[in-house]
């Protein structure tokens, strides 16, 4: 349910550009939408929670960084090169951690909930990065082989299908290297 919740702002964007025929209008409009539905999920995450996660706030800057730029000058490039800084900046935090940290990013954000052996933990981390490279080189590539149409739409599903089949692949991985009694508390 949270993965779905965080592509909320994703989903309305793809709504609203959908509802134009010209692509330059839709680009913007959808832009200013993505804006303020990331503003709104931050929002109501702080509510909520009476915390933020460290992903929605870089996402939520960097939305209202290029979401602002591609409005103000009128370039969708702007708002089409954001979920490639997005994952990219991902992917340093993942392999950074890797290298700098006594501990990998992908286990301080996971350990409450499951004990892995350090070197499972070094190979999850470096999947997370090696996986947030991937994703950020793929929207390059639909941004500059592709229309407009076809961003929105690799955005939308592209992004949020591969996520899911990453997440799925994960956990079957996971589940190889997790103790009975852990996966009997399920």
């Amino acid at each position: 349910m949270k993965l779905l919740f965080d592509f909320f702002p994703i989903l309305l964007f793809f709504i609203t550009y959908q509802l134009y025929e010209d692509q330059h209008e839709g680009i913007l409009a959808a832009t200013a939408v993505i804006i303020v539905a990331t503003l709104i999920q931050v929002a109501w995450t702080w509510f909520r929670n009476r915390r933020l996660e460290t992903v929605h706030l870089v996402t939520l800057g960097l939305v209202i960084i290029f979401g602002s730029a591609t409005l103000l000058l009128k370039d969708e490039m702007f708002i089409k090169w954001k979920p490639t800084v997005v994952n990219w900046l991902f992917a340093a935090a993942f392999l950074i951690s890797g290298v700098l940290m006594d501990k990998p990013l992908i286990r301080r954000m996971m350990q409450g909930n499951l004990e892995l052996p350090d070197e499972i933990w070094k190979r999850l981390n470096l999947a997370w990065g090696s996986f947030f490279i991937l994703m950020g080189g793929l929207n390059l590539y639909v941004v500059y082989h592709f229309d407009t149409d076809t961003w929105v739409n690799f955005k939308l599903f592209g992004l949020l299908g591969l996520t899911i089949a990453f997440v799925v692949g994960q956990s079957f991985y996971l589940m190889r290297h997790m103790k009975d009694d852990e996966l009997s508390e399920e």
